[in-house]
């Protein structure tokens, strides 16, 4: 993973909400999990052949829910229990706790002297900034049912924030969403992203989109936009909308479901340009794509705006509807954008700016509760009981 590692803060534990697959999330885990070569990772459920084998190395420690075994297309089931398995988990034995949170994992309970720094991707989405939409979705047998589970999620959610030490935002938009949801500050450290991965190659036709296939992504608007234009679209990425975008597409979209990350690969060279549809957190892809030499298309919203240069890496549209976006791509040309400066500035995300910004806040935060006299606790030996199930142990050397 080439990070340089921390080696020096007693035992730790890196908790990331479930590692079903890889998507950003997972990657920037990845990049943690090179920081601290020793820790072991707790989640709620983990999938090795779903995570390519990537976490395989690591002593892996989950809830209860894992015996249910969960997938990816399955997990969603379990959502109103999660984040009480996540607080099941004893990690009483743990020095410092470094979570990765999107939905729960910020909720576990360290030992009251330990650190925990969390770093967050987005606050639970179900909770906050998607409920409305979701529930708009839902018929009305089973929207009040919903609105009392979201309910009790946000209560949850906002209480649980408390107990962190430290927030760290993965762009603006997330530090504005922390701040308003849960009235704690952050410091924005984007994701790393392995630009080493990507190269120009040559430009073939498509343009793309590369995320997960669920609504709130509004791929959408992508899918009857290049139907309208017949225009070629490649949708790569797998969830539950994929049934219902199919039946928007006309002939000039192609699905791929989940590639390899070398297919991915290709696929961003070849592309004259990666759409973006959704308000992304941040948005690894848009990053990605610009290291590849290709620029964005994307909407005016979220972290996209923290990364792709309007007019010079890429190009933004208003509206979110299919109209607009046909008129961003009608009056953008693609193969006129530098490859070379879409590689530059994708180049100023790469992982050792994270590495190096990260390390600091973590020292930081141990300090500041040194200082305050709540020291990070001793080592402990063993493993307390609990609901905790470790699944896969660390190879040592």
């Amino acid at each position: 993973m080439g990070s340089t590692p921390i080696t020096d803060h007693g035992r730790v534990a890196l908790v990331h909400d479930f590692l079903l697959d890889l998507r950003g999330a997972e990657r920037v885990l990845l990049e943690l999990a090179g920081l601290f070569p020793q820790a072991d990772i707790v989640t709620a459920v983990y999938d090795e052949r779903g995570t390519e084998g990537r976490f395989a190395d690591r002593r892996i420690v989950t809830s209860a829910l894992q015996r249910l075994r969960p997938t990816a297309p399955t997990f969603r089931a379990l959502l109103p229990f999660y984040p009480t398995a996540m607080e099941a988990i004893d990690l009483r034995p743990y020095d410092l706790v470094v979570s990765s949170s999107s939905a729960w994992a910020h909720g576990v309970l360290p030992h009251e002297r330990a650190a925990h720094v969390c770093y967050c991707h987005n606050p639970f989405r179900y909770a906050w900034n998607e409920r409305e939409a979701t529930l708009a979705a839902r018929g009305p047998l089973t929207r009040p049912i919903l609105a009392g589970i979201m309910r009790r999620w946000r209560q949850w959610d906002a209480t649980v924030a408390q107990r962190v030490d430290t927030y760290v935002a993965n762009s603006e938009i997330t530090r504005l969403r922390i701040e308003r949801s849960y009235g704690r500050e952050s410091q924005v450290i984007h994701p790393p992203v392995a630009v080493d991965r990507f190269a120009p190659g040559a430009v073939g036709e498509h343009y793309m989109t590369l995320s997960e296939v669920m609504a709130h992504k509004r791929l959408d608007v992508a899918v009857r936009a290049f139907t309208q234009l017949g225009l070629p679209l490649v949708v790569t990425g797998d969830g539950p909308d994929l049934r219902r975008l199919r039946g928007l597409a006309g002939p000039t979209v192609r699905f791929t479901g989940r590639v390899s990350d070398r297919e991915v690969e290709e696929l961003l060279r070849s592309a004259r340009a990666l759409v973006v549809t959704a308000t992304e957190e941040f948005g690894i892809a848009a990053v990605e794509a610009q290291a590849s030499g290709r620029p964005v298309i994307a909407h005016r919203s979220g972290g996209v705006l923290e990364s792709v240069v309007d007019g010079e890496t890429g190009v933004f549209y208003d509206a979110d509807v299919p109209q607009s976006l046909i008129e961003a791509v009608q009056a953008f040309d693609p193969l006129a954008v530098s490859p070379e400066r879409c590689v530059a500035r994708a180049a100023e995300f790469g992982p050792q700016r994270f590495r190096e910004e990260f390390a600091a806040v973590v020292d930081a935060t141990i300090d500041r509760r040194a200082s305050a006299g709540r020291a990070v606790a001793p080592r402990s030996s063993g493993r307390a009981r609990g609901l905790a199930r470790p699944v896969a142990r660390a190879r040592r050397p």
